[in-house]
């Protein structure tokens, strides 16, 4: 797989349900840490992921620290943020890089950012004015971000 998309206490069963597709299109894997804010068989969350739940590559895990000592011992891990220090499109991403991101109303906490280096705290520029993106459309932001980089391993050929 070309990068993990880790989902910190996702809240919104729709924007979760986006992911799982972009996960399925693009062959990122989707890491789910904690617990999310609505049940796993929400009727939201499978409407949003249409068919492609059975594509996508999904993971549980009971807490950051879990996912960081099976996932983190063998990729890097930038999280999303922002509050973060370096455009998402400066950093140089490598195969198995994770993409860490925080629940929709409030981010992720500044406990868990402080395990960050400023340079591992990436942001999605935006307008002064503005506060944040949807969850999913930042998650797709970086995501294409990262294959491009990679050069779309393992998209159908044009």
């Amino acid at each position: 797989m070309p990068i993990n998309i880790a989902l910190y206490e996702p809240e919104i069963a729709p924007n979760t349900g986006n992911i799982i597709r972009l996960c399925a299109n693009t062959g990122a894997a989707l890491h789910i840490l904690g617990k999310p804010g609505f049940e796993w068989d929400d009727k939201r969350l499978r409407r949003a992921g249409l068919d492609y739940h059975e594509w996508a590559d999904v993971a549980h895990w009971p807490d950051y620290e879990s996912f960081i000592k099976e996932v983190g011992a063998h990729s890097r891990v930038f999280a999303m943020s922002t509050k973060g220090g370096r455009d998402y499109h400066r950093a140089s991403f490598q195969q198995g890089d994770s993409l860490l991101f925080g629940p929709e109303t409030r981010g992720l906490p500044n406990a868990l950012l402080r395990r960050f280096g400023r340079q591992e705290i990436l942001r999605i520029p935006m307008r002064p004015d503005s506060r944040s993106l949807n969850l999913s459309n930042s998650v797709a932001i970086a995501t294409y971000e990262a294959w491009r980089q990679l050069g779309f391993t393992g998209a159908k050929p044009a």
